[in-house]
């Protein structure tokens, strides 16, 4: 292992006892997830742990590359790096268990929805806009798990950002991706790119 990976690995492991420490609490709150948020930002900071020499660009047609760089099982926190092109667009969508995102190099467009609609009809979902976030180094975002955002990379380079979750993506179940515009939801069947470990 290289001086820079073991340095990196240190930091990550830093951040997993912290937020470790802060969920002592039980499931967060906005509080505590907001300490959890500024953790993962600064470790978002170092982005010499974070440059194409470990983590490669995606190519062309498949726009994004998913790192797996922490996990302690299925039910457990875990990290990763996205390196996404632009022209990479997310739909609207909710995790099911918390999410902190924080920026190491370029700008991911976040547009954050709040539910209008009271869930009576099936399928049918009314979105409206509360906050869109240009989240670029030194800035984050932070979501509980019925939180609504879509993702977008515009620019000319690629992204490389730190998605911190409250378990692994592939186990998550029961998810929501919206159709903004049509005013519709159905339940997600796929979690995307696969992940490379």
């Amino acid at each position: 292992m290289s001086e820079l990976a073991k340095t990196r690995k240190k930091a990550v492991d830093q951040l997993i006892h912290e937020t470790r420490e802060l969920l002592k609490v039980g499931t967060p709150d906005r509080y505590v997830l907001s300490q959890i948020q500024l953790d993962l930002q600064d470790l978002a900071a170092q982005t010499e742990f974070w440059d194409c020499a470990d983590y490669p660009e995606p190519d062309e047609e498949e726009r994004q590359n998913r790192f797996l760089i922490h996990s302690d099982g299925d039910n457990d926190i875990t990290l990763y790096l996205n390196v996404m092109r632009p022209g990479k667009k997310i739909p609207a969508h909710d995790h099911t268990t918390w999410a902190c995102v924080a920026a190491a190099v370029g700008v991911e467009v976040n547009t954050l929805y709040d539910s209008i609609d009271d869930g009576a009809v099936e399928g049918e979902a009314d979105l409206r806009v509360s906050e869109v976030v240009d989240l670029g180094p030194g800035s984050s975002v932070a979501m509980m798990p019925d939180d609504i955002h879509s993702v977008e990379i515009k620019g000319e380079a690629c992204i490389r950002h730190l998605h911190f979750y409250g378990q692994p993506l592939e186990t998550l179940k029961g998810r929501t991706v919206y159709d903004v515009e049509a005013g519709t939801y159905k339940m997600m069947t796929s979690i995307g790119v696969k992940t490379k470990t």
